[in-house]
This record gives structure tokens, sequence and C-alpha cells, in this order.
């Protein structure tokens, strides 16, 4: 089994969308459970290629082949996925700030959360604060996740969540971004922070997590 997830990874680092869709559908065939292709192979791979991707080791080319393959990979899986859900989605809304246009970070946190079975509402990039605050309200949404991967728009983090908080939105934020650290995350008034893509599904089960135990 361990192969198979390590072909997987390969196939996600390598950009082969169409091998690793076939290996997904004979590993479904043969009884292996849709959890365990996602964290072992899909989500592990995904990771590696987001550490990668923040260390210079590899461009945005090799990582737009990956999040294509890692796209097919979920087409793959949806159907089970949808069928064997048993319980409401978590919301999860996601964009780069205002006067910010980069969104490969923001993509790939896209990827891997909905990998994670979160519903996730991206509205893209240059957001204003008051379309990210329509759009947590329209959808009742659980999270608002928020980029900014330049120093000039990251104070811009602030202005989306004094809005969020404003509207009575009861969405808990988390931010991401080269420019941020945890400290100025949480400075900035988010309740928690990425380090990077592959960081963020544990750091949303977290805070979620700590939400409803505040609430018991």
């Amino acid at each position: 089994m361990k192969n198979l997830y390590s072909v997987l990874i390969k196939q996600l680092q390598l950009g082969q969308a169409d091998k690793i869709t076939i290996h997904i559908e004979q590993a479904l065939q043969e009884g292996v459970h849709y959890t365990d292709i996602l964290n072992h192979g899909l989500i592990k791979g995904m990771k590696l290629i987001g550490d990668k991707f923040s260390k210079n080791e590899i461009f945005v080319p090799e990582v737009l082949l990956s999040a294509r393959a890692m796209n097919r990979a979920l087409a793959v899986l949806e159907p089970v996925m949808r069928q064997a859900e048993q319980k409401k989605k978590k919301t999860v809304v996601l964009g780069t700030v205002k006067g910010d246009l980069h969104d490969i970070g923001k993509n790939l946190v896209a990827v891997i959360l909905r990998g994670y079975g979160y519903k996730v509402v991206d509205v893209g990039v240059d957001v204003t604060a008051r379309r990210f605050t329509e759009t947590a309200v329209q959808y009742n949404a659980d999270v608002v996740g928020i980029s900014a991967l330049l120093t000039t728009t990251m104070p811009y983090i602030n202005k989306i969540i004094t809005a969020l908080e404003q509207s009575g939105c009861r969405a808990v934020t988390i931010a991401g971004g080269a420019p941020l650290t945890r400290q100025r995350a949480l400075e900035l008034g988010a309740d928690t922070f990425a380090v990077n893509a592959g960081d963020a599904p544990l750091a949303v089960s977290k805070v979620l997590q700590a939400r409803k135990n505040k609430s018991k």
C-alpha cells in the first residue's frame, strides 16, 4: 500500500494528471478507502509541493501542473466522498486582499482544503473587505481565509477582520502569505495563521475545535 501512495505523490509532483486518475480508480476498485488516498497520497503530496515552492525548489509552472493533477484526482474521488459524507461540510471563504493579485498560494490552499472535505468559496484576488464580508454572510461561512503576499497589502487584513466583526459574522479567520508571521497575523486580528498551504487544514481544524470547546 505504501507503494501506491508513493506513486501518487510522484505523479502529483510530475503533474501526471492522466496517470494519477487511473491509479486512483484502480485503488478504489481494490477497496482502498478514499480518506487513505487523500491523506497518505494526495494531501501529503501537495504538502511536499507547497514546501518545495516556499523554498524556491520548484516554480510556478510545476505548481500549476501539480494543481491540475490534484484537481483531476479530486474529480475521481468526489462522487465517493459525496456518497460517504454524513455531516454538513464546513464552509471556507477564501481570497487575496485588495491590491494584491497573487493567487498561487491561495489556489493551493483551496485545493487542499477541498481535499479535506471543506466547501471552499474562492472569491479570487484583489478582494475588498466589503466583498469578503458579503460573501461570508451569504454562505454563512465557518472560516474566512485571507491571503496577502505583499508587505504593502498585509495591513488590509485588519480592515477585513474589522468589517467581518461589524457585520456580526461569526466565522473564524485564518491569514497567510509570504510577509506574514504568526505574531503579525494575530496582531492584525486573525484567529490563526498558516505558514504554508499544507499547514492550512490543521490550522483551520484547531481553531474550529477551539471555538467549539469555548461555546460548550
